[in-house]
């Protein structure tokens, strides 16, 4: 699969660009552009996993499973 990419400037803190440059130089990351992209990713990841965290809130119901898991929390557990 053949990706198209875009050049794009960013203007960023400077504690951003130490954070950026260290994690290319501990090896963490192959250069910055692969540092926001992670970033970029991740963010992209955490908002799809709450839409779809409001959709199956808004469309669940109460089960069983609810009620014993509301019981079983508080309860102590015997495990010396």
């Amino acid at each position: 699969m053949l990706f198209m990419t875009i050049q794009i400037a960013l203007r960023l803190p400077d504690d951003l660009v130490a954070f950026v440059d260290e994690q290319v130089s501990s090896g963490a990351a192959t250069s910055r552009a692969a540092v926001v992209t992670r970033a970029l990713e991740r963010d992209r990841r955490r908002e799809a996993a709450e839409h779809d965290a409001r959709i199956y809130a808004a469309a669940s119901q109460p089960s069983d499973l609810d009620e014993l898991a509301a019981w079983s929390g508080p309860q102590p557990m015997d495990i010396d």
